[in-house]
């Protein structure tokens, strides 16, 4: 049985920091938000090719020696936007003993769509007027089922690196987690290319990039916030 269809971007077999281990990650194309520094933009604005989940599995387990320490995230994109095909692919994946980990935006809070997903990796969006209660429901149900996230966190300068912003950042997920860390990602333009290839306008084409000393701020700002 091929199973239901999705529509994936690209597979990745290599990476160290989607997840514990070494992972294969899946991109899953379409997404509910559009961050401005977004660095999987054709996810974004194609289609991506539709996929059935026994296709993919299958190809997928011809990596599965390098990745069996480790396992396979589902990333994009926003892969809670296509439950159906997102619950056949995990369940297929742990049938074969594969851990399945999730890189989500938090927005969308479904209660099977977690409980299917042995990890979860959380991108908080705090950029100009984000609004941190959106995620409220979302981790208070991975509180309840008692899920292993890490949170992340794109550290843009001149537009969230602030200590209002980020002490608002530490307040509010320490409500959840008080003895949370959070990882700071540098902000990077390697994915100007992409925009170009698009014909699309990168938002933050004028942002310098983070440094080392822009990410040890927002550390020592994360830490040193109490409730």
């Amino acid at each position: 049985m091929a199973g239901k269809t999705g529509r994936i971007d690209s597979v990745y077999c290599g990476s160290g920091v989607d997840g514990k281990g070494l992972r294969c990650i899946v991109f899953f194309s379409g997404c509910n938000l559009r961050c401005p520094f977004c660095h999987n933009p054709e996810t974004l604005f194609k289609s991506g090719k539709e996929t059935e989940v026994g296709e993919l599995v299958t190809k997928l387990l011809r990596y599965k020696g390098y990745f069996r320490r480790g396992g396979v995230t589902l990333s994009g994109g926003e892969p809670f936007l296509q439950k159906d095909f997102y619950l056949e692919l995990a369940n297929a994946l742990h049938e074969n003993k594969i851990h399945v980990c999730v890189e989500t935006n938090g927005h969308i809070c479904d209660s099977e769509l977690i409980a299917a997903s042995d990890s979860i990796l959380c991108d908080i969006k705090n950029q100009e007027e984000d609004d941190l209660t959106v995620y409220a429901p979302f981790f208070a149900e991975c509180l309840r089922q008692g899920k292993e996230v890490q949170l992340t966190n794109v550290l843009v300068p001149g537009k969230n690196d602030s200590k209002e912003k980020i002490t608002a950042l530490a307040k509010f997920i320490k409500e959840f987690w008080p003895g949370s860390a959070m990882k700071f990602l540098p902000f990077r333009k390697l994915c100007e290319e992409k925009y170009r290839e698009l014909s699309r306008p990168f938002p933050y084409a004028d942002v310098r990039e983070a440094e080392p000393k822009d990410v040890e701020k927002a550390e020592k700002l994360f830490a040193d916030s109490v409730i």
